[in-house]
C-alpha cells in the first residue's frame, strides 16, 4: 500500500479493490488474520493486547449494496467472536442522529436497530467536527463500535483537528486505562479504511486514500 512502510505488518484482500485493511506497526503484537471473514471491504483481526483477545474489524459499507449485506458480515464476527472483545471501526454510509448526524436515513435507521439487538455500542461523541466532509455536504457516517466487554476500556474517542489528506477526518480514541497501556487509534477515510497498532499498544484507524503520512 503507497505511503506505508514495509516493515509494518498490512492486512488486506490480496484481491480486488482494497476498501478495508489493518496496519500493525508494532511487531510484538500477536496478530491473526481471520481470512474466511476478510474480504476487500472487510478485513478481521485477532489480537492479543494486555493478554485479552480483541477483535479487531475495519468495514467499508457500499452504498450502493443493501446494508443487510453488510449486517450478515457482522453477525459472521459476532458468531465468530465467542464472547471475545469486539472492536469495529467502520465507514457505514450511514446516517443517524443516534451518532450526531443531523438527520436519520433508511440505512442508518437499519443500523441502529441491528446494533440495539446486538448489543453494539457506539462510541461516537457529539463533537464540533463532523467524520466526512467534501463539496457535496457534511455527515457523521464513520463509527466506532464496541461489544460492552470494552466500554471501560475504550476511551477519549475524538474527531482530530489534524490534517488528514482526505475527505474523511481522523478518528483518534485509545484501548486501555493507563497513559503507558493505552492503545491510541486514529480512523480516517477515503479509499479504504486501515487500523495501525503502534510500538505504544496503541491503535489508530485510520481511512486511507492512496498516500498516508508515516505513522506517529
Amino acid at each position: 500500500m503507497a505511503g506505508l512502510s514495509k516493515k509494518y505488518k498490512i492486512f488486506a484482500s490480496a484481491e480486488g479493490r482494497i476498501r478495508a485493511a489493518i496496519v500493525v506497526t508494532n511487531n510484538r503484537v500477536d496478530t491473526i488474520l481471520i481470512k474466511r471473514l476478510s474480504d476487500e471491504d472487510t478485513v478481521v483481526l485477532e489480537v492479543i493486547i494486555d493478554s485479552k483477545k480483541i477483535i479487531l474489524v475495519s468495514m467499508y459499507f457500499d452504498k450502493s449494496q443493501r446494508i443487510e449485506t453488510e449486517l450478515l458480515k457482522i453477525e459472521a464476527i459476532i458468531q465468530h467472536a465467542k464472547g471475545a472483545e469486539e472492536l469495529i471501526a467502520m465507514d457505514s454510509n450511514s446516517r443517524s442522529t443516534s451518532w450526531h448526524d443531523t438527520l436519520t436515513n433508511t440505512r442508518g435507521r437499519i443500523l441502529e436497530e441491528f446494533l440495539m439487538s446486538k448489543q453494539l455500542y457506539i462510541m461516537n461523541n457529539e463533537s464540533d467536527y463532523t467524520t466526512f466532509r467534501s463539496r457535496r455536504g457534511i455527515s457523521n457516517i464513520d463509527l466506532t463500535v464496541i461489544s460492552d466487554h470494552l466500554l471501560r476500556t475504550v476511551v477519549d474517542w475524538e474527531i482530530s483537528e489534524q490534517e488528514s489528506c482526505s475527505d474523511h477526518r481522523i478518528i483518534r480514541y485509545a484501548i486501555g486505562q493507563g497513559k503507558g497501556n493505552r492503545t491510541e487509534l486514529d480512523f480516517q477515510e477515503v479509499r479504504y479504511i486501515a487500523q495501525r497498532i503502534t510500538k505504544r499498544n496503541s491503535k489508530e484507524t485510520c481511512f486511507y486514500q492512496q498516500k498516508r503520512r508515516s505513522a506517529r
